[in-house]
């Protein structure tokens, strides 16, 4: 898998085509943003000068990423919690870890596709980026249980992998756990999905069929985009239980130990794919919720009917996915730490 060489469409003239068109003006004005056609457009975005990316450093983030000996047990990759192939995520309602531990707070796992676009990371968004965030499940108890100079220690025993990360940033290059989390948040940032949505948010009018369109209209109309915004639709800090209390709210304790009541907004991005939903992972029907969250951060009550029209939109933001090759790992030698169970 060659970053640099997937293939984007040229954005010719304007992103946004709004002459005659109100939808189009009306998700301007909501805040929403297409993922750039053009490749440069979206390196401008997903970039970092300080760590550029490049092909070496993807692939080599890419290899830790699926690599579970990361992890105490040498079970549990970031693949465990975050598939590349089940949208993102795993499907469960509470994300389980080492020794096959439940997440205390009964957290449900956030998708790693778009992650790039989110100004916060983790649900109570303690995080301001990728390569701060792939700190957090190496080390956390209840997930990977990883001991950061005993993480080091395992890759720097690997002759391949020391080799790659050479080749990847210099001789010179220190290979320690904030490095390795740094390379696998590389590899997470050019997990892009652009859908039909950017299309037509693009300016291409055929991109939506004209029910897709009309929920796009409701989508707008009901607020949701007050917090589902940005090109991540989502990935911002706003409050919670705003207008009522939510259903499953007792499942785990979240929202009582968030004092200031903040919740990440999950990216609506292939949210057909991310069920079950909300942060305890409680709801598994997509137009329930829509009509919770119309209860719960809106204050209306959504029918079903419009509910339905709104998931029809939804489906359009079903991305294309960047060909992801599972990668063959480096073998481990006598000197590598052994899994503890």
């Amino acid at each position: 898998m060659n970053f640099f060489r997937l293939t984007f469409v040229s954005l010719v003239g304007s992103s946004f085509l709004f002459a005659g068109n109100s939808l189009l003006q009306n998700a301007q004005n909501a805040g929403l943003k297409p993922i750039p056609q053009s490749k440069l457009e979206l390196l401008k975005l997903i970039d970092d000068p300080k760590n550029p990316l490049t092909d070496r450093k993807i692939e080599l983030g890419k290899k830790l990423y699926f690599d579970p000996r990361i992890s105490k047990s040498g079970l549990i990759s970031c693949n465990t919690c975050h598939n590349l192939g089940l949208g993102g995520v795993d499907g469960i309602p509470a994300a389980i870890g080492n020794k096959w531990t439940a997440n205390p707070h009964h957290l449900n796992s956030p998708t790693v596709y778009n992650a790039v676009f989110f100004k916060a990371q983790f649900w109570d968004g303690r995080s301001p980026d990728l390569p701060h965030q792939a700190q957090g499940p190496a080390l956390a108890s209840p997930e990977m249980a990883g001991d950061p100079k005993i993480i080091a220690k395992k890759i720097n025993s690997i002759p391949e992998y020391v080799e790659e990360f050479k080749k990847a940033y210099g001789k010179n290059v220190k290979i320690d756990f904030k490095n390795i989390t740094a390379t696998i948040a590389l590899f997470e940032k050019i997990l892009v999905t652009p859908s039909r949505y950017d299309d037509y948010l693009n300016g291409d009018d055929t991109a939506l069929s004209k029910k897709e369109k009309e929920g796009f209209k409701l989508f707008l109309n009901k607020g949701c985009a007050s917090c589902h915004n940005g090109i991540a639709l989502g990935g911002t800090m706003a409050p919670f239980e705003v207008a009522g209390k939510y259903k499953f709210r007792s499942v785990g304790d979240f929202l009582k130990i968030n004092k200031n009541k903040m919740v990440k907004v999950p990216t609506l991005r292939n949210i057909t794919e991310t069920a079950p939903y909300f942060h305890n992972g409680q709801i598994w029907s997509l137009k329930e919720a829509v009509k919770e969250m119309g209860s719960v951060e809106l204050g209306i009550k959504i029918s079903d009917k419009d509910a339905q029209k709104i998931v029809t939109f939804l489906k359009a933001l079903k991305g294309r996915k960047p060909i992801i090759t599972y990668p063959q790992l480096p073998e481990s030698t006598d000197k590598t730490p052994r899994p503890i169970d």
